[in-house]
């Protein structure tokens, strides 16, 4: 596709000589671009399709890298990086090695803090404020942030303290009604009172402009005419809460309109002090499909552009969707069962829980420390809550697991999707950490499911516990084949899945039993002979089935979809010494390095973790000078 203006634009600097009529044709043809490029890659599409006006005109009146755009989450940087010299890789998006769906700094130089996570814009760009004027230095610091975004604590903590330091900083509101899903809670309907509140900028200069020729006539009328004045801010401004923060407020702003955008950007720029711009769009803008389902093209796959459908479809279940439907056939059954969403109904598969149970359903926007506070609030009362979250937004809540939940040994269930690798979202979305920072908390049940059926029965063995519970599992389809074979779950208990012989003992963690289990069979037909033991619980582990076979067999190997410092291998070589038993482990887990973005087989391939890596890795272990040799547990 010919593209007439966005091929000319290399940098920022370009955009500077194009005429208004010039850049609304370059929005349509950015909007073009992005579909298309999307549509192959797959990515975060809808968000960006919203703040293509947005993004042109902070590049417009900014000068980037000079002053400093940074992204809150960033899943909505895309145009950014197109207008600062990315364009032409937009082919690797989200691709191993390629352009990160995220902002990096050390991929561009207008990419000045890496985000990932939500509500950390404001707290950054305030502390860029102090840096440059501890610097001497009169550049502007734009914190751009969703209305989803602002329901997080942090992104309130920031607000109060920038309000508070005066120091000269632009907070651009980009509110679409929406995060991921159609957002929840107080703030959300206050931004919608001002949204509907059109004669807000008009009732606001004409009020200031009539405060101000109040005469000063005694100290009585003074107060009498500032007291009139709150009266009518807080009757007619929906807004002044920013103002009372201590922010300037702009707005509500058309953000598909280009030059009034420009303008709100001009007169924030000569406004001494924190200002908010208040930026009305629409998410999806421009693509029929994003825009009559946001929602469902926040992240997409590769899709095709004339139909919005994906190019490839499973039948497959995935873990999420048995974790809710767990979950509903237990609510039918049991009504001290609640379910609480961080703003991730949808990609917890709580939507079809939300509508059989709109009463025992909680979404709280996002903010992980006050959901899992408020199923603390919940079980102390008889309740049997269950707060399924990624296991990456899960750190946000680490304080509230251990003093609210762990420590009150409280009934919570925490299930942890999307543990492990994710794939395209890279760094900041792994979840890759989780057994590390719970395995070490007091009172806590920890779990990982080999398939479906397995998180199904695990779900209901947490409706019958009275302390605190987490299960951990992929992103990505397994079956639920019920069979009358499955050995209960019980506390502590694994299951040996493979045996064939004592050559070496594979513990492999969750749904890394299928890999361990094609190892195994790999190697049988080179004449070594393995056992594979599904630990089912992390903590707390079956020490008896691991020391019973640790030793019988010549040689253990642990498996685990996670960081291999602090991880499950960890604690059975911390088992094996406390027991004496000099044997040698190898963890088979990923490296002490932030992992990449990246296909999820790819990135499991170069870190040794698919099966013929696995079975390469034993292979040459065991037929090495190693293999009869009994060595220190390491």
């Amino acid at each position: 596709m010919m593209y007439t203006y966005l091929s000319k634009i290399n940098g920022p600097e370009d955009l500077k000589d194009l005429k208004d009529e010039e850049i609304e044709i370059l929005a349509q043809e950015i909007r073009d671009f992005l579909i298309e490029s999307v549509s192959k890659t797959g990515g975060h599409l809808a968000s960006n399709l919203g703040v293509v006006e947005l993004t042109l005109a902070l590049h417009m009146m900014f000068d980037s890298p000079k002053d400093k755009i940074i992204w809150d989450v960033g899943h909505q940087s895309y145009i950014h990086k197109i207008l600062s010299g990315r364009r032409d890789f937009f082919n690797t998006l989200r691709q191993y090695k390629g352009l990160s769906g995220f902002p990096k700094r050390n991929e561009s130089p207008h990419d000045h803090f890496d985000t990932g996570h939500s509500s950390t814009s404001i707290s950054a760009a305030l502390g860029m404020a102090f840096a440059r004027d501890l610097k001497k230095e009169t550049h502007s610091i734009v914190a751009v942030i969703g209305d989803g975004a602002l329901t997080g604590g942090m992104a309130f903590e920031a607000l109060n303290h920038a309000g508070q330091s005066k120091k000269n900083i632009l907070v651009v509101l980009n509110d679409n009604e929406m995060s991921i899903s159609q957002n929840v809670g107080g703030l959300s309907d206050y931004l919608s009172r001002i949204r509907t509140t059109p004669i807000y900028s008009k009732v606001k200069g004409d009020m200031e402009n009539l405060i101000s020729h109040i005469p000063a006539i005694g100290k009585s009328v003074v107060k009498t005419a500032e007291k009139a004045k709150d009266c009518i801010k807080y009757f007619f401004v929906p807004g002044v809460l920013f103002e009372e923060l201590g922010f300037t407020y702009i707005g509500p702003i058309d953000g598909h309109n280009f030059g009034a955008m420009c303008k709100a950007l001009k007169q924030s720029k000569n406004i001494s002090g924190p200002v908010l711009l208040h930026v009305l769009t629409k998410k999806g803008k421009g693509y029929k499909h994003a825009e009559a389902f946001p929602d469902e093209y926040h992240g997409v796959s590769p899709f095709k552009v004339d139909s919005g459908k994906p190019l490839s479809t499973s039948s497959s279940v995935g873990f999420s969707d048995i974790a809710g439907q767990t979950l509903v056939e237990a609510g039918e059954k049991d009504n001290r069962i609640v379910a609480i969403t961080a703003a991730m109904p949808l990609g917890t598969g709580l939507a079809t829980f939300a509508e059989r149970f709109p009463d025992r359903f909680f979404d709280v926007g996002i903010a992980e420390q006050h959901a899992v506070t408020l199923a603390a609030g919940f079980a102390s009362e008889g309740y049997k809550p269950f707060f399924p979250v990624y296991s990456t937004f899960l750190q946000r809540g680490y304080d509230q697991v251990i003093h609210d939940v762990c420590i009150q040994n409280l009934p919570v269930t925490l299930l942890l999707d999307r543990a492990g690798i994710v794939g395209n979202d890279g760094e900041t979305h792994h979840g890759i950490f989780d057994i590390s920072f719970l395995s070490c908390v007091p009172n806590l049940t920890f779990m990982a499911p080999r398939d479906g059926k397995e998180l199904k029965h695990m779900i209901n063995y947490a409706i019958k516990q009275n302390g605190p519970v987490a299960i951990r599992y992929p992103r990505g389809n397994t079956e639920v084949i019920e069979t009358d074979d499955f050995n209960e779950i019980v506390t502590g208990r694994g299951e040996i899945v493979y045996e064939s012989g004592k050559d070496a003992l594979i513990i492999a963690l969750g749904p890394m039993y299928k890999k361990a289990l094609d190892a195994c069979k790999r190697l049988e037909k080179r004449g070594i002979y393995s056992t594979v033991l599904n630990p089912r619980f992390i903590k707390p582990m079956d020490e008896f089935l691991i020391l019973q076979y640790a030793n019988k067999c010549k040689r253990i190997y642990t498996i685990e979809d996670h960081i291999k410092h602090g991880g499950f291998g960890s604690q059975v070589v911390s088992l094996l010494n406390e027991h004496n038993i000099m044997k040698e482990v190898k963890i088979l887990a990923y490296p002490d390095v932030f992992i990449e973005h990246g296909d999820i087989n790819t990135l499991m391939e170069y870190y040794n973790l698919s099966s013929s890596k696995l079975y390469d890795e034993i292979e040459k272990d065991l037929k090495s000078k190693k293999f009869n040799r009994i060595a220190m547990t390491r």
